[in-house]
């Protein structure tokens, strides 16, 4: 999943991340402790554009001073109207999402009130505003970009924060990425249910059984692989985190797995061989555009004669993509450095143009991965002690209750959406 001072504007790497672990109390997150620098105009400006977009949206805004705005529906209470206007005045969306971590703003169902903002995310920013994006968006820095070292460093910032983390939010299964459900609303219970049901559909599509030699780009924890492996198949799966490699390791022995799963540490750039399938799930979000091109290519070359590609990705307006591809966004200066999700449009020329791969089938279930963020949101706050007993501060746990119903939003308003493809290749002869 991927989304952003005075100070030059860089990604916070491990020692910011380990900063933020051992706060407890107040704010102390760098870039968030403090709004930036502003001019009183700038901040008067940004005041009156974001009370003409709050007037026309289905959402309520109550200020501290007992202005109140907006059309009615979820409520948005701003704790610190001069903070907030600052922050979102100098850095736009970044700020509104550092505000949130600072405890300038909150809502009563925040993932409601984002929701709406999701929806109406085009029409925001005033057209004239829009068309000179590239002189006041920040731009993403070089470091984050995803060469073979940067993505190393990318990977290890958000996968490598700790497993007894995810494992406080995520089921059994630890698959972190959409379930499929059967019928809505989903609950708790059902969950490693439906992430098997993806998990094996997956597997269905890349035709994967007895014998079948899998590449897995993509580890995560786990789970694919093992059940990949149940059924019979050899597989490969690649990882560039070194916490995520370990518990795969211990979690495949304990299936009894062992001598069916090999699970490197390695960059998909580095893989050699051949293979009858290649399943990636929610990866190439990961990879940045400038290597789409590479890693499809990949997929490709790995992939043997006849051999089939099944493919998870998380999908955005191709106008979307195009308008923000370029803009350094929350996510990736707090979450997901380096990430940024494709549309159907350019995974489509991607394809087309560095290899031959053809999109065989395509499937959609947003609305899916919309529940599954409610369940990990919603079992993450149960557990917010917990968190914090493992060192997570609270700047930590806003920052990541705002990452989950922020992502969860995305889906909601159908701005984002997850996608099932099967890939086949072209027959190169004539």
């Amino acid at each position: 999943m991927t989304t952003a001072g005075s100070r030059p504007v860089e990604a916070p790497r491990q020692d910011t991340v380990e900063a933020s672990r051992q706060d407890t109390g107040p704010v102390r997150r760098p870039g968030v402790a403090a709004p930036p620098p502003s001019s009183r105009v700038r901040t008067a400006v940004t005041r009156a554009l974001v009370r003409r977009a709050l007037e026309r949206l289905p959402l309520r805004a109550r200020f501290a001073d007992g202005t109140r705005v907006g059309l009615g529906g979820p409520v948005i209470d701003i704790h610190d109207p001069d903070a907030f206007h600052h922050r979102v005045g100098v850095q736009g969306l970044v700020g509104f999402g550092e505000s949130y971590m600072a405890g300038e703003w909150d809502a009563p169902d925040l993932a409601a009130a984002l929701t709406v903002l999701a929806g109406d995310a085009a029409r925001l920013v005033p057209a004239p505003l829009q068309r000179l994006r590239r002189l006041w968006a920040v731009r993403r820095p070089d470091v984050q970009r995803n060469t073979p070292t940067g993505a190393r460093d990318n990977i290890s910032h958000h996968y490598d924060l700790s497993n007894d983390l995810f494992a406080l939010f995520l089921d059994d299964t630890l698959s972190y990425s959409s379930a499929l459900f059967q019928s809505f609303p989903a609950s708790w219970p059902l969950l490693a249910a439906a992430q098997h049901r993806k998990i094996d559909r997956l597997l269905d599509l890349a035709e994967v059984g007895p014998g079948t030699r899998l590449l897995e780009i993509g580890t995560g924890w786990g789970e694919l692989a093992i059940r990949a492996a149940a059924r019979g198949a050899r597989v490969t799966t690649l990882t560039l985190s070194r916490e995520q490699q370990a518990l795969a390791r211990e979690r495949v022995s304990e299936a009894g797995l062992d001598g069916r799963v090999d699970i490197e540490l390695c960059d998909y750039r580095e893989a050699t061989g051949t293979y009858d399938a290649v399943v990636s799930v929610e990866m190439v979000e990961a990879v940045g555009e400038e290597f789409w091109p590479v890693y499809f290519a990949t997929l490709d070359a790995r992939l043997a004669p006849g051999g089939r590609v099944a493919l998870q990705a998380i999908t955005m307006p191709h106008d979307r993509m195009l308008a923000s591809r370029d803009t350094y966004t929350w996510i990736q200066k707090y979450v997901f450095p380096g990430g940024l999700l494709p549309s159907v449009e350019a995974v489509e020329e991607v394809t087309r143009a560095h290899t031959g791969l053809r999109t065989t089938r395509r499937d959609a279930f947003g609305a899916h991965y919309a529940e599954t963020l409610r369940l990990w949101r919603e079992r993450f706050t149960e557990r917010a002690d917990d968190v914090e007993a493992l060192g997570f501060g609270e700047t930590f746990r806003r920052m990541w209750t705002f990452y989950l119903a922020y992502s969860e939003a995305g889906f909601r308003s159908g701005y984002l959406d997850v996608q099932q493809y099967l890939f086949t290749k072209e027959d190169p002869t004539p």
